[in-house]
């Protein structure tokens, strides 16, 4: 009976040991690898030209902010350094100007003659004048010496040689003024020159803050390109707005506001497709300029997940010859980025 007991007992631990092993779970074999695709940059922007919109104004500090001279109209293309506009005292200051211009002229003509002391006839006048003072001269004292020896024998005066011997001295003075008078003609005194060189230099820096004082009054354009908007015209005074926007649309460009989370996804040449509102095909771009700036960037919505104080990059996209031309006439106009990886 005992026997039977454990033959029992030792069949049915048997066959819990082969159910426990036939439960035991095995290993999972080891997942196939899934490649992950790298992640492009989404971002909103604007169009805008590669030169930048220029606003144009007065200088501040003007006293006089009133347009008097408008000589461009919107749209039309202008080259660098042409004259756009003139302000109410443009004309009074290019009077200044001229006047500053003749004082600078009187100024180089009377140093011209400082240097170049006597023309050719006054040296041959005062050359001719000073050999018959010489002349003079050298009668006057021979007669001077004739009248002394004369004294001691009786046969001529004390008071006729002293004359003589005056008339001699003042002929020598006369000489001696003339050959001074010589000197000058020929060359010119240094303290003359030098005083001539002065006034030159003061008419010079009056002209040069004439010249700057009438560039203030008149507008120039900085760079070649498009009127896109006048503020003001003839008559009106100009505010803050400035006067007119100037910007060269050869070259346009999209200036896209990235999440700095983004940036380490992002390279120089880079391609991207901007999405515009109303067109089907989406054009090309490259990524030309990533800014050197964080900035705090405050969304305003009613979104309750919607970033608030985000915190962005400006970067640069050029695009293509196509792109440019669709949207020439575009600037700031919103687009949809879409950087690829």
């Amino acid at each position: 009976m005992n026997r039977r007991l454990w033959i029992i007992l030792g069949a049915a631990g048997a066959f819990a040991a082969a159910g426990i092993f036939m439960a035991w779970p095995s290993s999972p074999p080891p997942a196939p690898a899934v490649a992950v695709s790298p992640v492009g940059v989404g971002a909103l922007g604007r169009v805008e030209p590669a030169s930048r919109i220029r606003r144009l104004g007065v200088p501040g500090g003007m006293s006089v902010t009133r347009l008097d001279r408008l000589l461009v109209s919107e749209g039309e293309r202008v080259t660098e350094g042409q004259l756009l506009a003139e302000l109410a005292d443009a004309a009074q200051k290019a009077g200044q100007l001229g006047q500053a211009q003749a004082a600078l002229a009187e100024a180089e003509r009377n140093l011209a003659l400082v240097r170049a002391a006597g023309r050719p006839e006054e040296i041959a006048a005062q050359q001719a004048r000073l050999e018959a003072l010489r002349a003079v001269e050298a009668n006057a004292r021979q007669e001077a010496r004739r009248a002394e020896q004369l004294v001691p024998s009786g046969a001529g005066g004390q008071a006729e040689a002293e004359r003589r011997r005056f008339a001699a001295a003042r002929a020598g003075a006369e000489v001696a003024e003339a050959e001074a008078g010589l000197a000058r003609l020929r060359a010119a005194r240094p303290e003359e020159v030098a005083v001539a060189e002065a006034q030159r230099l003061a008419a010079e820096a009056r002209l040069r803050a004439a010249e700057a004082d009438l560039a203030l009054s008149r507008l120039y354009a900085p760079i070649a390109g498009t009127v896109l908007a006048i503020h003001a015209w003839p008559g009106d005074r100009i505010g803050e707005d400035g006067l007119l926007e100037l910007a060269d649309l050869s070259r346009m460009e999209v200036v896209a506001d990235v999440y700095e989370t983004d940036l380490p996804r992002l390279r120089i040449g880079q391609q991207a497709e901007i999405i515009v509102p109303g067109e089907t095909r989406r054009l090309s771009a490259e990524l030309v300029e990533i800014g050197w700036q964080v900035r705090r960037t405050t969304q305003a919505g009613t979104d309750p997940v919607a970033a608030v104080d985000a915190r962005t990059v400006s970067v640069r996209l050029r695009l293509d010859e196509a792109g440019a031309e669709l949207l020439r006439r575009r600037s700031n106009m919103q687009v949809q980025v879409a950087i690829r990886p």
